[in-house]
């Protein structure tokens, strides 16, 4: 179902009806009522922001389907940063950015990573293989069982997925 001028009246029933519920999944997924009730938000967020809305015999189902998306999102999130944790270890402390420096390093790197998640498998694993494992287009070719044009197909389709990112 499309939103609607009823919309709202629509989001509004879904919320009363449904808020508690998701909030109690999602604080036993995570461990945390905090996080649990800032992903309860942003899956109503998200319902509005797609002007989609259930069925009403399907409700849970996709309320429960956008805020597993979420969930995914936080845990691939915290891999990032934690990541980014690690390699700041490695750098002596004076050198580090600073927060807000670090904070707009880790969005790019999430932004970057969702980008790439987006992409199909072989296109993605060109890019990583090429960027992160210093493998020549030869190399990722005879890895993943292709030719060589198609790795620099791969390679341009991942670059304009990460470059279309920031585009805008």
């Amino acid at each position: 179902m499309v939103m609607s001028a009823s919309g709202t009246d629509v989001v509004h029933s879904l919320y009363v009806n449904h808020h508690a519920w998701l909030h109690g999944w999602l604080r036993r997924k995570l461990g945390c009522s905090f996080e649990a009730a800032d992903l309860a938000h942003d899956t109503y967020v998200r319902l509005i922001a797609s002007r989609r809305l259930p069925q009403p015999e399907e409700s849970r189902a996709y309320l429960m389907q956008i805020a597993r998306g979420l969930v995914v999102d936080l845990y691939r999130r915290r891999q990032i940063e934690a990541a980014f944790r690690d390699s700041l270890a490695l750098m002596p402390e004076d050198l580090w950015p600073s927060a807000e420096q670090q904070a707009i390093v880790i969005e790019t790197l999430a932004e970057i990573d969702a980008a790439l998640a987006s992409l199909p498998p072989k296109v993605r694993e060109t890019f990583l293989l090429s960027r992160f494992d210093g493998l020549t287009y030869s190399d990722i070719a005879v890895k993943l069982n292709v030719s060589v044009a198609s790795v620099r197909k791969y390679m341009l389709k991942a670059a304009l997925a990460c470059f279309s990112t920031f585009a805008g």
